[in-house]
């Protein structure tokens, strides 16, 4: 159970109820009216608790768990322990996660201006968002509905949010213009100027985009920085003038991206990944943990290393320096 001082639960939920939610499948129909309460890990779950298993590494605590249901991959159906219901899913995780939003939704955006907080007069603030303590906010601003800005957060002239945006504490906006459905968390910079001169563009971010704690965007130089909708990125990433991100892409910690380098649809970069400048990353194209890439990479190319190779390349010569090592030792 989630710790009630920090989330609100709702339900209870029937299982006929679930599986319309996470579009996974009763295994059992004689299931549907069976209530849960909450959502809990394989080894912490009770009997009135879901569950979920997506990685074969934890069938063994699957087939020991106490959980009342559980939604699972059909694969694993013959390791459920007697007495516990299945939501067939082909993506458990992606529906176990649609589950835990309906027990813990997100808190509804309450109305208010926060008597610290500094609105200049000539910006455009939508009546129902909720201005935390210490924000200032410039002329020019427009923030749309149903808005959260978070305490001593600065937004400067000229910024404009969509609807439904949640600014977490101490953010930095200027240079910025940002859709609908967009997190930002602690600590966000979007729209400093990077490295080089003339830095007259803007950051552009798309619709339902999630940006880590203490990331920072800047601003173009003639060029916009754009982040293509859907994306997420994670803490502590660093995002250069010009980079053009398409849309779904994932950033996991500690990236680094260069000035003008593209990535199209759906890529991912595992965490501190280090793109130089002026690269073109095609669609759907995945780039490994810690790699150092240097070059184009071409669509639904997978790369590693330092610097950054075709993963089989990267795995075969991790390989032969392993042999050489042990080699040289004796062995």
């Amino acid at each position: 159970m989630a710790d009630p001082r920090f989330f609100q639960r709702a339900g209870p939920y029937s299982l006929a109820q679930l599986a319309e939610l996470t579009g996974a499948s009763l295994r059992d129909p004689a299931d549907r009216e069976r209530l849960l309460v909450d959502v809990a890990p394989l080894e912490a779950a009770g009997a009135e608790d879901l569950t979920f298993l997506d990685n074969r590494k934890y069938l063994d605590a699957f087939a020991l768990s106490r959980a009342g249901a559980a939604i699972v991959h059909e694969r694993a159906i013959d390791r459920a322990p007697p007495g516990m219901a299945l939501l067939i899913a082909q993506q458990p995780y992606k529906a176990f996660a649609r589950a835990a939003r309906a027990f813990y939704p997100a808190m509804p955006v309450v109305p208010r201006r926060a008597g610290s907080s500094v609105i200049d007069p000539g910006a455009a603030v939508a009546s129902d968002c909720d201005i935390g303590p210490f924000v200032v906010i410039a002329a020019g601003v427009r923030i749309g509905p149903r808005c959260r800005i978070g305490p001593h957060t600065v937004i400067e002239e000229g910024v404009e949010l969509g609807a439904d945006c949640l600014v977490g504490a101490h953010v930095t906006l200027s240079h910025c213009v940002i859709g609908d459905r967009v997190v930002l968390h602690p600590g966000v910079r979007i729209g400093q100027a990077g490295f080089g001169f003339a830095q007259l563009g803007r950051v552009v971010i798309g619709d339902d985009v999630d940006i880590g704690a203490n990331t920072t965007i800047d601003r173009g130089s003639g060029h916009d920085t754009v982040i293509g909708a859907g994306s997420m990125i994670d803490n502590l990433v660093q995002i250069g003038h010009n980079v053009v991100l398409g849309r779904g892409c994932i950033l996991a910690g500690q990236v680094g991206i260069a000035g003008s380098t593209r990535l199209g649809d759906f890529v991912m970069a595992g965490g501190q990944a280090g793109l130089a400048g002026h690269l073109t990353i095609g669609s759907g194209a995945r780039i490994g943990a810690k790699a150092g890439l240097m070059r184009d990479v071409a669509p639904g190319e997978t790369v590693g290393g330092n610097p950054a190779v075709p993963f089989t390349l990267f795995m075969r010569q991790t390989a032969v320096l392993q042999r050489l090592a042990r080699k040289k030792d004796g062995r």
